[in-house]
């Protein structure tokens, strides 16, 4: 009777110790991303989402329809969060909290601003839209595996937001509103 005892205790250790080490080597399908800028003058802008992968599937026409919304990211909604009113792509953003989406097309994209936030990714309310813009749309010299948002500064007061993934890279302009 105590072997056996011995043997189940011994069996539920393993089970245990399986279960937990496989639980630390999952790595979630789209980690956490986060873009930033800081001005010169302080002040910044972030970009929090999540980073999906192309696992050998089509992405834009595909995965990811054009001429349909799309949270720009997995997971949860992508958030942007700035403490400076902005001009991006010509419309005006006042310092606060923000949800992007975007809506891809074969030759063009544009930006989706949105006031709701907080809310999961495929929750999107045309209604609470702040504004709408144009995005640049190019080519990627390479393949690019993993979504990727960046904020490349371009001056003491400007950025460039650039959306990267699969082939494709949209691009917009962002500006501190002076």
């Amino acid at each position: 009777m105590q072997k056996s005892r011995l043997w189940m205790f011994a069996m539920l250790a393993i089970a245990v110790c399986t279960t937990a080490c496989v639980a630390q080597e999952k790595k979630p399908l789209s980690p956490p991303g986060q873009a930033s800028i800081k001005f010169d003058d302080g002040k910044t802008v972030t970009i929090q989402y999540s980073r999906p992968s192309m696992r050998g599937r089509k992405i834009f026409g595909g995965l990811v329809p054009y001429g349909q919304v799309w949270r720009t990211g997995a997971n949860a909604a992508t958030s942007l969060q700035t403490d400076v009113d902005l001009t991006i792509g010509g419309a005006n953003v006042p310092a606060g909290s923000y949800t992007l989406y975007t809506l891809p097309g074969m030759n063009s994209w544009k930006l989706i601003i949105n006031k709701q936030t907080g809310q999961w990714g495929t929750e999107y309310s045309e209604g609470q839209d702040l504004a709408r813009v144009d995005m640049k749309v190019a080519q990627l010299p390479s393949g690019m595996e993993m979504f990727t948002i960046s904020l490349d500064k371009t001056s003491a007061t400007s950025a460039m937001l650039k959306l990267d993934w699969e082939n494709t890279i949209a691009s917009v302009e962002v500006k501190e509103k002076k």
